[in-house]
């Protein structure tokens, strides 16, 4: 993989994003019906925040208790919003940013995603799954 690449080169443009005012209903219908795990909050396309599986899973965590009860656990789902449990200081990109620079952002922090930006417009996101499948596509090639 050419790290001196720019990070638009690989990165995901076809994104599935929401409001801060939707309703965390919304953010589980997302994560349950697509292969994602990460979902960009954005208001007129300008990124506010991000939200993670993982970080929607642990606050379900919270409704273990009334897990009998689906009926309950889909009220309080429409009724927390996005912006409730958004994380909104994010590390972001920009298209012409190089792919070292991603792969240090991950190493450093742990991240999995990183936003990219063009003048705070969203206009993709970079994965650690877009990495892996850069350098799989990379090494099918090769092979061949």
């Amino acid at each position: 993989m050419n790290v001196f690449a720019p990070v638009s080169s690989i990165m995901t443009t076809d994104l599935i994003a929401l409001n801060p005012d939707d309703s965390l209903l919304m953010v589980k219908e997302i994560f349950d019906k697509n292969n994602i795990h990460h979902i960009p909050i954005v208001r007129h396309r300008a990124l506010l925040g991000l939200i993670s599986k993982h970080d929607f899973e642990h606050f379900q965590i919270g409704m273990s208790a009334y897990d009998e009860d689906r009926f309950l656990n889909q009220t309080i789902l429409k009724n927390h919003k996005v912006k409730e449990i958004m994380v909104e200081k994010l590390a972001k990109l920009e298209p012409n940013d190089h792919i070292n620079v991603a792969l240090d952002v991950f190493l450093l922090n742990r991240f999995h995603a990183l936003p990219v930006v063009d003048d705070g417009v969203l206009v993709g996101i970079l994965t650690t799954h877009d990495i892996i499948k850069a350098l799989v596509a990379e090494s099918t090639t090769k092979a061949s």
